[in-house]
């Protein structure tokens, strides 16, 4: 079945997640570091063409294949830092938001690691692409 393309229906709403996709392109977490954080909510979303979309970019910017592979199980891995694992579970935990929110053990854990600023940052990132990944999921782009 054909369902709506918002990006020619809605030209405003796409271009407001493309802005908010460049004041993230200048954020202070690395790219890989957002790379992986696009393609593990996207896993959890089920949005195969952001799926797609992030493994390339992740690969370009470094990430292994092993890496890749082990990306839905980063807790039970070393192919990941304090740091990233830190940031993962964030994501995790901003994805399915509904489960449990934001346990303040887990926030004072990416503290360790983050700023305020990219603090911030994060949330805004995992917001975005939760959009972006119900936006493909929802018109089955």
């Amino acid at each position: 079945m054909n369902r709506v393309n918002i990006q020619k229906i809605q030209p405003a709403a796409y271009k407001a997640l493309l802005e908010l996709e460049g004041y993230l392109a200048d954020s202070r977490l690395p790219a890989l570091l957002r790379e992986l954080i696009r393609l593990r909510a996207s896993q959890i979303n089920g949005c195969s063409l952001c799926q797609g979309m992030h493994t390339e970019g992740a690969k370009k910017l470094g990430a292994t294949d092993e890496q890749l592979v082990a990306l839905p199980h980063w807790r039970s891995t070393d192919l990941f830092d304090e740091k990233e694992k830190a940031v993962l579970a964030v994501t995790e935990a901003v994805t399915l938001i509904a489960d449990e929110g934001l346990p303040d053990p887990l926030y004072r854990e990416v503290r360790k690691f983050l700023k305020a600023e990219e603090i911030a940052q994060l949330i805004v990132l995992i917001a975005t692409i939760n959009a972006w990944n119900r936006i493909g999921v929802a018109t089955a782009a």
